[in-house]
């Protein structure tokens, strides 16, 4: 049998909500046995049946709203399928990654549940049956409810074996996986205790522990203690999870399922039976039974159980050993978890194997001495037992109590050497990304503070690794919240800032769409020596792509710019080298950005800045920009000194008169309405600077060489214009600040780039068409210091756009470019997140599980549950949403509904949605989609089409077909309602 690691892992026991939480119990040696809640039934009317037992606290807590389940329906689910959903979401997270990436996947379910009690208990009253509890009912439903709501395509199945289902389903599981049937598999199982019958049943065959706790292998152990349970572990095969980097619990190394046939009685144990399940798990696993370190036993506390349980391990087990084989059973904790028996032991021993010590067993301090566990090779564990270094192998038994017996096989986790680059874990300082995403603004606070919690337990230091665990797995709902960050101390000041209701980021404004994004290339003027050092230390992209265009460059300028540019050369304002040093930075920039999935939606260059747009957008390759470029900045270096550049706070006929009265004064640029660039002799320049700043407007020499674009550049444009250029049609759209226009279809020749030397920048009409061809919402400026996004800031053109710049000035470091990609995915991008990090950031860091809200809760105790004594037949109240039907609810009215007075149609709709998903009136307000918020399906949609015909009767008979155009939200199914009447009135 192939390795199967398991990777994720979720669960919730009796007095441990969670693995963390399970775990302390274990190691503690504390249990979860309670008396019986009264929710569940008053334990003095059963007194056949203990007090006592395993409850979940908060079973009835469903977060329906998330899973897109009306209120109605999530009352009518069987509690089993509640329980089962956030288990599900939180075992994925577990594994390291976001739910949401598996949904259209073939990803299995396999759940082991035992029984149909929910469906005995609301299906009995014939006269209450309703669609809804006739699928919420189903046992089958536990798996397929699942794969429907995270849209898993791959087997999806519930398994009742009895009390060794889950670790059958998990068989199952790891078999589907070795057959390729699914690449990841979520299995386990579930049970909930909704009455006292099972009890009694025990009770009558001599099996229920007086006390309702579970003693097993103990010398008072009387009988079973009913328990709640739910687990799921997250399971794929080993050289995936190895390949995807995934943090590996332990290995399932083999499973075997068999059955006791006939034997003594159908429920029955059988020790030959147990006997040969252990001895083919062992032979599929490739390992033999003195191999094997422990055993979680089935342990159920029976004295005919333990005896033939203890007889069946120690014919395996007592072979020649260095040391007895160590026995144990969780449900000396928990008590009998029945349909979740099995997956709670299993969930206890990968624990163990993780942590490398293996919890006592409780009430093992009066051990049974009939059971001989030491003659036979055993030893009850009364304290925890470390395990050594190495491999440690593990076995869990579960056995149904028809008959179908279970035993699987782990083993500790493979060590995986470190990768080169995660030897000293990258810098303690690196930069990061925290996400968080929720399905609320609510919840989206709820879960900040939650992570800001668990952050603050966790041993002070650097937090990229966490960020990126939480780009894997915290990042697939609609509310969105990202930070950057360097440490722990940093992000948990910033967690607790946004989860304060008063602090507008912890809202995590809702995305609509995709961002689109446009590039703005920076100019010559903006260079500085050592420009981008800061990020060129703290990001691994950039770095990589600053080599690339620096090697490009070098085989036509004979030097490294890339040296240049770190060491702080001032040779970097020479035109020689300051022209390919932006253009390295330019291109290097945009290719980091589309390397972490940032991909223009158009792009515009200003002057120099246009090359490397150019390249961008594909109209030129790097080597043959990079040419250009060397040959550029070569042509601008041999011009003669003296000329310059002065900036303009004013329009251009402002400047008309002086420009007149300075032969060799031209205007070089044109940024703005307001914001001109002249060109010329520096002389010439000064006397302008000197009348403007009379006038009061603003002026500012620019830290240029030459006077570019203007006649004086003539030189260089007459030597570019012979050049031969391999070019092409854009890919992306190109706003020339040559032409002032978007290009289409032509080509940037060596016409276009002479000409772009000596023609004025006509930067503010190009960002123009810019804004109107593809309305931004988002404007990158990339260059190493921040002027063209304080043009389009003043110029106006683009008021609605989102201002960002990845590297704006000297100061700045990887903290700028996280919180570019920061800002874009709380605007809806999905980014390539691993780009952002050093490889021994990469691994994978635990996080909070989701918290999903409390709020809505879901039981009907009196449904479920009559009393030993006959009682009189009583009219039950309604219950809102409930599973069990009373007197319909009176319509509501206008008044407590989103819908208007006036508007009759309407407030029919919203009282039909209303009566058919069980919301309060006021939840149901026009805009509300029926499949995405208001968890419509399609029973619920012929249910909705017979209440709008009833309460409507003039619109006559609507198809399905008719109405499901309109089906977008509620006001549009009015809308389309509305036009109905008014057509059959005509």
């Amino acid at each position: 049998m192939g390795d199967i690691a398991v990777v994720g892992i979720d669960c919730a026991f009796p007095g441990a909500a969670g693995v963390q939480a399970y775990w302390d119990l274990l190691m503690r040696g504390r249990d979860g046995i309670g008396p019986v809640p009264a929710q569940r039934w008053e334990a003095g009317d059963f007194p056949a049946v203990s007090g006592s037992g395993g409850f979940i606290d908060d079973a009835d807590v469903f977060d329906s709203d998330f899973f897109s389940v009306t209120p109605r329906e999530a009352a009518a689910m069987d509690p089993h399928h509640r329980l089962l959903l956030p288990c599900a979401w939180r075992a994925l997270e577990d594994s390291g990654r976001a739910p949401g990436d598996l949904a259209g996947t073939e990803t299995g379910v396999f759940v082991g549940v035992m029984g149909g009690e929910w469906g005995r208990l609301t299906m009995s009253d014939l006269a209450r049956v309703t669609p809804l509890l006739g699928a919420g009912s189903s046992a089958g439903m536990a798996a397929n409810r699942i794969s429907y709501h995270f849209n898993f395509t791959g087997p999806s199945l519930a398994v009742d074996t009895a009390c060794s289902s889950s670790l059958v389903a998990v068989h199952l599981a790891a078999g589907s996986l070795l057959t390729g049937e699914c690449d990841t598999a979520l299995a386990g199982g579930v049970n909930i205790v909704l009455s006292p019958s099972l009890g009694m049943v025990y009770g009558q065959l001599g099996l229920a522990a007086s006390d309702g706790r579970c003693k097993p292998f103990s010398a008072d152990a009387d009988g079973i203690g009913r328990s709640d349970g739910v687990g799921l572990v997250v399971l794929r095969r080993l050289e995936d999870a190895l390949a995807d980097g995934q943090r590996i619990y332990a290995v399932l190394r083999g499973s075997a399922v068999n059955q006791d046939g006939r034997s003594n009685g159908v429920i029955a144990p059988n020790r030959w039976s147990q006997q040969r399940v252990l001895d083919s798990a062992y032979r599929r696993a490739g390992v033999t039974p003195d191999q094997v370190a422990f055993v979680e036993a089935h342990g159920t506390g029976t004295v005919l159980g333990d005896a033939i349980e203890c007889a069946a391990l120690g014919a395996v087990h007592g072979v020649p050993r260095e040391t007895p084989c160590a026995i144990g059973s969780v449900k000396g904790n928990l008590g009998h978890t029945e349909g979740a028996a099995g997956i709670a032991g299993l969930i206890k021993t990968v624990l163990a194997l993780h942590h490398r010590i293996v919890p006592a067993s409780l009430f093992a301090d009066r051990e049974n001495p009939r059971l001989r566990l030491g003659e036979r090779g055993m030893r009850l564990l009364k304290s925890p037992m470390r395990l050594p270094r190495g491999e440690s192998l593990a076995g869990v038994s579960s056995f149904g109590m028809g008959g179908t017996n279970a035993h699987a096989v782990l083993g500790s986790a493979p060590r995986i050497p470190l990768a080169a680059g995660a030897r000293t874990g990258g810098a303690r300082d690196a930069v990061g990304v925290f996400t968080v995403s929720a399905d609320t603004p609510e919840a989206l606070r709820r879960n900040l503070a939650a992570q800001a919690e668990a952050v603050a337990r966790r041993p002070r230091g650097g937090a990229a690794a966490l960020c990126r665990s939480s780009n894997r797995i915290k990042t697939g709902l609609p509310h969105r919240f990202a930070v950057p960050v360097r440490d722990t101390d940093e992000l948990v000041a910033a967690l607790r800032r946004a989860a304060d209701p008063q602090d507008a980021a912890g809202s995590g404004g809702r995305p609509w769409g995709r961002p689109v994004v446009a590039f703005l290339f920076t100019g010559q003027g903006s260079e500085f020596p050592g420009m981008t050092a800061g990020l060129h230390r703290d990001s691994p992209a950039y770095r990589r792509h600053l080599a690339e265009a620096d090697e490009a460059l070098a085989a036509h300028l004979g030097t490294s710019v890339r040296e240049l540019i770190l060491s702080g050369d001032e040779r970097v304002h020479r035109p020689e080298f300051a022209q390919p040093a932006l253009f390295a930075v330019g291109c290097a920039l945009a290719r980091t950005l589309t390397s972490l999935g940032i991909t223009p939606a158009a792009v515009l260059g200003h002057s120099l800045g246009e090359y490397a747009a150019a390249v961008t957008a594909g109209a030129l390759s790097l080597d043959e920009a990079a040419r250009l470029v060397v040959r550029r900045g070569a042509l601008m270096a041999e011009l003669p000194a003296g000329g310059g550049m002065l900036a303009a706070g004013t329009g251009p006929e402002a400047l008309a008169e002086l420009l007149a009265a300075e032969p060799g004064t031209v205007l070089a640029a044109l940024n703005g309405p307001a914001d001109t660039v002249v060109s010329g002799p520096l002389e010439a320049l000064e006397r302008i600077g000197r009348a403007l700043a009379g006038r009061g407007v603003r002026v500012k020499q620019l830290p240029v060489s030459h006077a570019f674009h203007s006649p004086l550049t003539a030189p260089a444009a007459a030597g570019l214009r012979t050049e031969t250029v391999r070019c092409r049609p854009p890919a992306v759209p190109v706003a020339s600040t040559r032409h002032g226009r978007m290009l289409r279809h032509e080509l940037m020749d060596a016409g276009y780039w002479a000409d772009q030397i000596e023609e004025p920048v006509l930067m503010d009409t190009a960002l123009g068409a810019l804004v109107a061809d593809v309305a931004p919402t988002h404007l990158i400026e990339i260059g190493p210091r921040g002027t063209l996004l304080q043009i389009a800031a003043r110029g106006g053109r683009a008021a609605a756009a989102e201002l960002l710049h990845p590297a704006p000035g000297a100061g700045a470091t990887g903290r700028e470019l996280a919180a570019t990609v920061a800002a874009l995915y709380r605007g809806g991008l999905d980014p390539l997140w691993e780009e952002l990090y050093e490889p021994g950031h990469r691994g994978v860091e635990a996080l909070s599980p989701y918290v999903f809200s409390s709020a809505q809760r879901h039981w009907d105790r009196q449904a479920l549950v009559h009393t030993a004594q006959p009682q009189p037949q009583t009219q039950p109240q309604p219950q809102p949403a409930g599973p069990v039907a009373g007197p319909p609810p009176a319509a509501p009215s206008a008044a407590g509904t989103g819908a208007p007075a006036d508007d009759p149609v309407l407030l029919a709709v919203v009282q039909a949605v209303t009566e058919v998903g069980g919301y309060p009136p006021e939840r149901v307000v026009r805009e509300a989609r029926f499949h995405e918020d208001l968890g419509f399906d399609s029973v619920m949609i012929m249910q909705l089409k017979n209440q709008v015909e009833a309460r409507l009767p003039r619109v006559g008979e609507v198809s399905v077909q008719e109405m499901l155009p309109a089906l977008r939200s509620v006001g549009s199914l009015a809308a389309f309602l509305d036009d109905m009447l008014l057509a059959r009135s005509a």
